[in-house]
């Protein structure tokens, strides 16, 4: 750049360089010409290069800015060129609904355009510390400490003044762990050992004591890449397939696209609180495997998203021994294990039904668990902690396994503390016990609350059915549209619940997902909604969720 800048200072009009090429060899025979005309390159308008080909050797005139004929470069990536997997996939969480709403918040923070509302209400993601919720005290204060070089942290003359004694222990464990060398350092690739052997005793505590082992544990990126990795490996070739469920979380669909595999969906029955039906499982299993599909996995998702439920034992040791009984991994998506809200219902992991069903110690099924700290009652999204526990693989696919994880050397490590802290929190009698299993249970306690207010408030609404948020962090209702509303949305080239959802949002400012991008039964229309923003406003939302709607079927009837 800097020697083009003194090219640009002169008065040059014409600048002619000899190119000269062995056109059998096809060797460059001046290094220096090719410079040059790359420095041609920095300059804000193209030269014109002539060709005056004659004999084996080529002389090219090179025409400064001005009048250039010179074809301008073609991009190597294209969407013509680009991975067909890629453009297949879809990902609803963040669509079109939630694009048009992030346009509409900025239009009103800047006060351009009229809006019948004076903010958004995002209901679209679960992601409770964006609407709200707090952060627990006690994690954060560790977090802080661990992250403080010593002498600014634990150290500090003034520590003890700032921070519970029992938070500087912690802080202290965790910094011996990771050898001294901070959050700022790699870790082991499958997890600092410490942060995983809290892991281990959480799971066996959870499931009275069934082993674990830390050899066992992939400590990832929420659990979102333990899935992707998981995946990666089972899709082998084009013709493999996964059973997910029908509503299902999109990762699953959108994950199996970019892999070039195939979605096998299973109904849930929505009609009986979203529960498994066994005879569905073998319909979905049998009508892939006659299609040619090789199907390798099977997916969980309890408690369930975007439906809420939570599955009986029964049917959780019914889904394993179905499993175990078609050679299929079960992948099991347990990332809501502590949110589960009807007195009468249990989380219950497939680890624990299937230990029970006698499958493990037989060595009859291939198990893989995923747990975050992005939801529960830490919901800690932006840390993306998690982990991933293997049951039942064989010990050379682990190797792959742990080649794959140490491709991207390790897990973030602020997400890894955290999942420690998750694990083992603070214990009776410690300083700091009362406080946080407080704020703990107020957090549950507005979760519960809010998961009636949303459920039975939409179910009460003319034309939906919601069920019951029994757990998790959604409700799933299903709306009837007008004919006229789903011949609208046809002309337009989209889904009718997204029409609806677009409505919703330029009326209201409620942002949800249509239920279309979770996939569902021909004929039924719906949408996602979280019921993480606080009471007050949730309150409000089935007022407008109401009002919407009949003038919504005004407008189309």
């Amino acid at each position: 750049k800097p020697l083009f800048g003194h090219f640009q200072q002169t008065s040059i009009q014409r600048f002619e360089i000899m190119v000269q090429v062995d056109m059998s060899k096809r060797q460059c025979k001046s290094l220096s010409s090719i410079f040059l005309i790359a420095l041609f390159a920095f300059s804000e308008t193209q030269p014109k290069i002539v060709d005056a080909s004659n004999g084996p050797f080529s002389s090219h005139t090179v025409v400064p800015p001005g009048g250039s004929t010179a074809a301008q470069p073609k991009k190597r990536l294209t969407l013509d060129s680009m991975s067909a997997n890629l453009k297949l996939m879809q990902y609803a969480v963040r669509g079109q609904v939630v694009i048009l709403a992030d346009k509409i918040n900025k239009d009103l923070q800047t006060g351009t355009g009229k809006y019948p509302f004076k903010d958004i209400l995002y209901t679209n993601i679960g992601n409770p510390h964006s609407v709200g919720q707090k952060a627990l005290t006690w994690p954060r204060q560790v977090m802080a400490l661990v992250d403080l070089p010593e002498e600014a942290g634990v150290d500090h003359p003034d520590a003890g003044t700032l921070f519970p004694a029992d938070t500087i222990e912690r802080a202290r464990a965790i910094k011996a762990g990771m050898g001294g060398s901070g959050s700022g350092a790699y870790s082991h690739s499958q997890g600092v050992p410490c942060f995983r052997d809290d892991i281990v005793a959480f799971l066996e505590e959870r499931d009275g004591g069934i082993k674990s082992n830390p050899d066992a544990i992939f400590m990832t990126n929420g659990a979102s890449s333990g899935i992707g990795m998981i995946l990666g490996a089972l899709m082998a070739d084009g013709k493999c397939g996964a059973m997910i469920p029908i509503p299902q979380y999109p990762i699953y669909s959108a994950s199996i696209d970019l892999l070039g595999g195939r979605q096998v969906g299973y109904f849930l029955d929505e009609n009986n609180g979203w529960d498994m039906n066994m005879e569905e499982l073998e319909r979905s299993l049998e009508e892939a495997k006659a299609d040619g599909t090789n199907v390798v996995c099977f997916v969980l998702i309890n408690p369930g998203n975007p439906t809420g439920q939570v599955l009986s034992k029964k049917a959780v040791q019914d889904v394993c021994r179905f499993c175990a009984k078609h050679n299929l991994v079960l992948l099991a998506d347990e990332v809501y294990q502590e949110n589960v809200y009807d007195d009468n219902a249990e989380f219950v992991s497939c680890k624990l039904a299937a230990h029970e069903a006698g499958l493990i110690d037989s060595n009859e099924i291939e198990l893989v668990s995923f747990h975050s700290t992005s939801k529960g009652l830490y919901g800690e999204c932006g840390l993306r902690g998690g982990f991933m526990e293997l049951v039942g693989f064989d010990p050379d696919v682990k190797e792959e396994i742990y080649k794959l994880a140490s491709s991207s050397l390790c897990s973030n490590l602020p997400g890894q503390i955290m999942t420690s802290l998750m694990c083992r929190g603070p214990k009776p009698g410690d300083l700091s016990y009362e406080s946080h299993e407080s704020e703990k249970q107020a957090i549950f306690d507005s979760l519960k609350r809010r998961s009636e207010i949303v459920s039975e408030g939409l179910d009460s609404i003319p034309g939906f059915s919601c069920q019951k948020a029994a757990g998790s962090m959604y409700c799933f209702p299903s709306i009837e549209l007008p004919a006229k509303a789903v011949k609208a949305a046809e002309k337009q080239g989209i889904a009718p619940d997204t029409l609806y959802a677009l409505s919703l949002l330029e009326n209201t400012g409620i942002c949800v997902v249509p239920a279309s991008g979770f996939k569902q039964r021909d004929g039924r229309f719906g949408f996602r909604t979280t019921f993480l923003p606080s009471e007050a406003k949730m309150e409000n939302a089935m007022t407008l969720f109401k009002k919407h709607h009949v003038d919504f079927c005004k407008k189309y009837k």
